[in-house]
């Protein structure tokens, strides 16, 4: 059963020690429209139901905490602790033209054990409440920052959590974050039954499917979870996603070098991505630059460029859309799970 959420929750107090209405709304615009953490300075509410809030809910609205960050000119990289004395990770990027951009955590480390991947050597945690994955973002806003665009790329298989359908709603209630979903990205390795959810439940969030090879056997030797939910089929779902929706669906691709970047792997990913019906149109290929970490199951290094332009004109020739990925925060370890792998080890030493 879906725990509440805190706005739910601070909503439900007010109601129980008898407030009005608007009391809630009051709180909302502190936080939202003022970028307002402690009750105490939410000075429109009057002073005994600040401190009652204080008494509930704790000083701040924000439960989690930073503990660690890491800057560059484009990227600032956070280190959050949550409860149970877990951490996670979320980064914030800042480009040129001034929009700005965060990629957050769905939970603490990820079960799916994928080889190339610094969270996925960490193993499953805990997965993160509707709270936890907002107040991610709800940090960076009370600090000033602008949510231009989010993705649900951080720590964590996103699909494999529930909460995030309750961590959607937040972001795109009116009265809260009011974020169009058209500025939210889900990424997922491609949980069917999820995807589907999302089709129905949050059809105009953008959706991201992990390939990174587009071979059967290679793809579970790199990704084991596509034993469970086999490519094609997950292919099949995405259609329908297209279908109904009406959307792009982006196809993030990590180059490994010499592993999943020769022309065979081009022209594979074309045929699969080709002929796939009046709406094939709407397939966009990323390809991404692999950020070497020391954290992962096995050790991959970056394709040489003349490779990801080979793999861009092969793509481009078979007139599949494809962007490469402008890259971010290789001077702080940005690839996920690589901050919390480095502080814990600080903490041991």
């Amino acid at each position: 059963m879906n725990k509440k959420t805190k706005y739910e929750r601070i909503q439900q107090f007010l109601t129980d020690i008898g407030q009005p209405n608007y009391r809630f709304k009051q709180i909302t615009n502190a936080i939202f429209k003022q970028r307002i953490n402690a009750f105490e300075q939410m000075t429109a509410l009057p002073k005994n139901v600040r401190d009652e809030l204080k008494k509930e809910f704790g000083e701040n609205v924000l439960s989690i905490k930073p503990v660690f960050e890491q800057s560059s000119q484009q990227v600032r990289k956070v280190l959050f602790e949550i409860s149970g004395n877990n951490r996670v990770e979320s980064v914030g990027m800042k480009y040129r033209a001034g929009w700005e951009s965060f990629c957050i955590s769905s939970q603490c480390g990820c079960g799916l054990g994928c080889q190339f991947c610094a969270t996925g050597a960490i193993g499953l945690k805990r997965n993160l409440t509707a709270d936890e994955i907002t107040d991610q973002l709800l940090y960076f806003y009370l600090n000033g920052h602008s949510l231009d665009s989010i993705a649900f790329m951080g720590m964590g298989e996103a699909l494999a959590n529930q909460q995030v359908f309750g961590a959607l709603k937040i972001l795109t209630d009116s009265s809260l974050f009011g974020l169009s979903p058209r500025r939210i990205t889900v990424s997922t390795v491609g949980i069917i039954p999820n995807i589907k959810k999302m089709t129905s439940d949050f059809p105009q969030v953008n959706l991201t499917f992990s390939l990174h090879s587009p071979f059967n056997e290679q793809r579970s030797n790199l990704m084991p979870i596509n034993d469970k939910f086999p490519l094609d089929e997950v292919l099949t779902t995405l259609d329908e996603h297209i279908q109904v929706t009406g959307r792009k669906v982006y196809i993030a691709y990590i180059m490994l070098r010499g592993v999943n970047d020769s022309i065979d792997h081009a022209m594979a990913v074309a045929k699969l991505l080709q002929n796939r019906g009046q709406w094939g149109h709407l397939y966009h290929v990323n390809l991404i630059r692999y950020n070497p970490t020391v954290d992962a199951p096995e050790h991959y290094e970056e394709t040489d460029e003349e490779k990801v332009q080979m793999f861009y004109k092969e793509l481009q020739s078979a007139g599949i859309h494809v962007t490469i990925r402008s890259q971010f925060g290789i001077d702080i370890d940005a690839a996920c799970g690589q901050l919390y792998g480095q502080y814990q080890t600080k903490k041991n030493l």
